[in-house]
């Protein structure tokens, strides 16, 4: 039986609450039981309301969004909280704060644009989808389809894993990343090396300045250096870009020397950047040099884009279910059959730095600096 998903909005606006409540209210799975303008009284009324999902401001008087969090977690271990920012550099950061803090997921408020009919529109796009996706299996809605197989034009692939192949050596790592993205990467990246031998390139579905200042924490923590990618930067072995927010990254071979394109062409799978977009450059400079990566997030961003590094020859290795905050990007990759492992995200790390070594370990076998294709010395 369905019911609807109960919402509590938690903002110290009042002009806010009662956009979000109307935009969420337009969706008849949706049910707005309760608003609070702070955080103390936010968590006095969920006793009362019992709701299956929190949107929550980050900057609130009296107790704010990051506090609110902490407390909520100690009784409130798996109640979905999505958090309401604003696209500044503090609003970036207390987000990023609140996902290590436990919250489910994040969407920016509105901004710039030109009436509160297209702020409506732009809260019901952002937000019902993950609202939706977080309670779906609980409320007995209709989940995201990543069970269903898509058959991709690659020979061969037609099951969960694709069959064993004979892999050459990896010249790049390309990592596509979305809902559950900014944590996974603080596991993850933190796994390569300090003489990690080839370069990794990100998408990470996030809008301008908290792409940066996610760069700036994951270089941090790691052992790489991380940055956000700028035009003409030269792609290096042991360097991570992450792709710019509102624009698409790509990579390009000039001569002997890789470098990193930008552009605000149209969103793809109502991204940008998109996986796709730089999983195809990827493929198309390196080749069977290619390594695809695709973690944890809705929808099927990077679907295509690993069709063509499988087309290419390169390999392509996927986040598992069980510990994805949602299993869409890489369940739809690996119900394509394009992946060649499927992996929990404590075992990402470990097996790509594995396939590096092992391609550089690999007798009889060069680089082509025109096509960056692996390839066997004559």
């Amino acid at each position: 039986m369905i019911s609807t998903i109960k919402i509590l909005v938690v903002d110290d606006s009042v002009v806010v609450r009662r956009m979000v409540s109307d935009a969420l209210s337009a969706d008849p799975q949706l049910e707005v039981v309760g608003a609070a303008a702070n955080g103390k009284i936010a968590l006095a009324r969920i006793p009362q309301l019992n709701p299956d999902v929190v949107i929550l401001d980050v900057e609130m008087p009296e107790l704010d969004g990051l506090e609110t969090l902490r407390r909520l977690r100690q009784t409130h271990l798996f109640l979905p909280v999505i958090m309401f920012s604003t696209l500044t550099r503090r609003g970036a950061a207390a987000t990023l704060d609140a996902l290590s803090l436990g919250a489910n997921d994040y969407v920016t408020k509105p901004a710039n644009v030109g009436c509160a009919q297209q702020a409506l529109e732009q809260i019901r796009a952002e937000l019902i989808p993950k609202i939706k996706a977080f309670c779906a299996k609980a409320k007995g809605l209709e989940p995201a389809p990543v069970t269903r197989k898509v058959r991709p034009n690659v020979p061969g692939t037609n099951g969960m894993v694709a069959p064993l192949r004979h892999l050459g050596r990896v010249e790049v790592v390309a990592i596509g990343v979305s809902t559950g993205g900014p944590n996974a990467l603080g596991e993850l990246v933190p796994a390569f090396p300090a003489d990690f031998s080839v370069p990794i390139v990100i998408v990470q579905h996030m809008p301008p300045v908290f792409t940066k200042l996610l760069a700036e924490r994951l270089s941090a923590k790691a052992q790489i250096k991380v940055e956000e990618g700028e035009p003409g930067q030269v792609v290096e072995a042991g360097h991570a870009l992450i792709a710019p927010g509102s624009y698409h990254m790509v990579v390009q071979r000039e001569e002997r020397t890789v470098r990193v394109r930008t552009n605000q062409e149209p969103p793809e799978n109502s991204c940008r950047p998109a996986v796709d977009v730089l999983f195809r450059s990827v493929a198309e400079t390196y080749g069977a040099g290619a390594l695809g990566v695709v973690m944890t997030g809705m929808g099927q961003d990077g679907l295509r884009g690993s069709e063509r590094i499988r087309q290419a020859g390169g390999q392509v290795i996927v986040q598992d279910e069980a510990t994805s905050v949602v299993w869409g990007m890489p369940g739809y990759v690996a119900n394509a059959g394009l992946a060649d492992k499927v992996l929990p995200l404590g075992e990402l790390g470990r097996e790509i730095v594995r396939k590096v070594r092992a391609g550089q370990a690999l007798p009889g076998w060069a680089t082509s600096p025109a096509m960056g294709i692996a390839r066997s010395k004559e």
